[in-house]
């Protein structure tokens, strides 16, 4: 049976669909096809966590949760449908085979877009970008809240697309992060606005091969296709205006750039301390409305100003006010790990940038400080270190690395920045490190380097799964080793 043609409110009875990973995503979607009538088969190589618990629940309403190694090796027979969870590679042997039979694979995100209401057309104001996307779309249903709208902010920010979608009572409007892997299995999504905010090395253990950053940039392009109101780019950034320039965009579509200069027409940006709109007003040939100031703001780091602006943009494509742009902006404050002093003493100010996962969001972090002693390390994901110490070289005290690709980073610092001072936790290690421990080391030997008017820095650049269990743990120790030494 076709799926091809179903909505939300048609039988799904016949329809056979199998949902490659069974997480946050792979549940919602399995839940809902299970709900509309479709005959569903969830399958996850891992039995972590509440996999257990929502594989028996969704069991008992009749869908086959199958668990654990060997479980995602063979495409069972007679499927209509594979729906898949972000991450997953066409490579896997479940994409493969649904692939060479010809069965229609879906991510997730695919999957919300068919089950909207008709009756209720709710836009999709979507953000994707190498880094940024997390505070940016946070940014957006604040300023959207702020406005009066019934928002919230989905997809991988947290809550599934797909359940909200699926909501008996309809939002007015969805603030929507989306990476590249779901991006790569989206097909007919249309937003009402989009933004790219920046396209830079990363995943490029997934993106393998010579046209590994070419399809990379590809997938994040695909949000831009078929844009009804605006594709928001970021003006510093070229890439994202070719990716604009490539795409099948809606007639009446408007390209909108933000910048942290000054604003030309049909952009937003800064005039002095002023957030700009030059883009949605009926003057704009001739002047600029104000948004807010960047005292307004949580802080006043230039890629936090941009993703206020990139916010900003988006909101008042949706015809969101001035006043609320500067009120939600003015009421956002920014989620853990994301450029937060967790300690000053002696003149040295420290912050947990643990969430900067690659060399990008970390380039970014670190030109916010003048000097700093920077605390990097980690799983680097393919990634090189080349252009981010060649920009920040002159701002650094001292580097700390830990983390299993630490020479990496080290062999980047020796051939560009050879006179700053490296310290490398770890080397005398023979066994598993303990990445609380590990902590300890590093965060003294920082407070070694620092001296009064620097910043020591935890901005890794790389992820953080050789040693804690997400980026969140990873920053939780070095808070705690910080606050344990004042």
């Amino acid at each position: 049976m076709n799926p091809g043609s179903l909505g939300r409110h048609d039988s799904w009875e016949g329809v056979r669909a199998v949902v490659a990973g069974f997480g946050v995503s792979g549940f919602a979607a399995a839940d809902n096809l299970n709900h509309l009538g479709a005959s569903v088969v969830a399958l996850d190589e891992s039995d972590a966590g509440d996999r257990p618990a929502k594989a028996e629940l969704l069991e008992v309403l009749g869908a086959d949760v199958r668990l654990g190694p060997g479980t995602t090796q063979t495409l069972p027979d007679d499927v209509d449908l594979l729906v898949t969870s972000p991450g997953w590679r066409p490579t896997a042997p479940l994409l493969a085979q649904a692939a060479a039979r010809g069965v229609p694979i879906w991510g997730e995100v695919e999957l919300a877009w068919r089950l909207r209401d008709p009756d209720h057309d709710t836009p999709w104001l979507c953000v994707t970008g190498t880094n940024g996307k997390t505070t940016t779309v946070q940014m957006l249903d604040s300023i959207l809240r702020a406005a009066g709208l019934r928002s919230i902010a989905v997809g991988n920010v947290g809550l599934p697309i797909v359940e909200a979608v699926m909501d008996p009572e309809p939002y007015d409007v969805l603030a929507v992060e989306l990476s590249s892997f779901q991006l790569h299995y989206t097909d007919s999504m249309s937003a009402e606005a989009a933004a790219v905010l920046n396209v830079a090395e990363d995943h490029l253990d997934w993106y393998a091969g010579p046209t590994g950053m070419a399809d990379y940039a590809a997938d994040k392009g695909r949000i831009y296709e078929r844009v009804q109101r605006a594709c928001v780019y970021n003006v510093a950034d070229p890439e994202t205006e070719r990716l604009v320039r490539e795409a099948d965009v809606i007639e009446g579509a408007r390209a909108i750039g933000f910048t942290l200069g000054m604003p030309a027409v049909g952009m937003v940006g800064l005039v002095e301390d002023i957030l700009a709109d030059r883009a949605f007003i009926e003057q704009r040939d001739t002047s600029a409305a104000e948004l807010c100031t960047i005292a307004d703001l949580a802080s006043p780091a230039p890629h936090f100003v941009a993703n206020a602006l990139a916010a900003a943009a988006l909101a008042r494509s949706h015809g969101v006010s001035q006043a609320a742009v500067r009120d939600g902006l003015r009421a956002f404050r920014p989620d853990g790990h994301r450029i937060a002093v967790v300690g000053e003493a002696d003149g040295v100010t420290w912050v947990d940038d643990s969430k900067a996962t690659n060399p990008h969001a970390a380039t970014s972090s670190l030109l916010a400080y003048d000097s700093v002693v920077w605390v990097a390390g980690g799983l680097a994901k393919g990634a090189s270190f080349d252009d981010l110490v060649l920009t920040v070289r002159d701002r650094l005290r001292g580097v700390v690395l830990l983390g299993r690709d630490r020479h990496v980073i080290a062999d980047a610092l020796s051939r560009h920045a050879p006179d700053v001072p490296v310290i490398v936790v770890g080397d005398d290690e023979t066994g598993p490190v303990d990445g609380g421990h590990a902590m300890e080391r590093v965060v003294a030997t920082a407070a070694e380097l620092s001296r009064p008017g620097d910043t020591v820095l935890l901005a890794p650049g790389c992820a953080s799964m050789d040693m804690f269990t997400n980026y969140g743990e990873r920053g939780d120790a070095f808070a705690a080793a910080v606050r344990r030494r004042m």
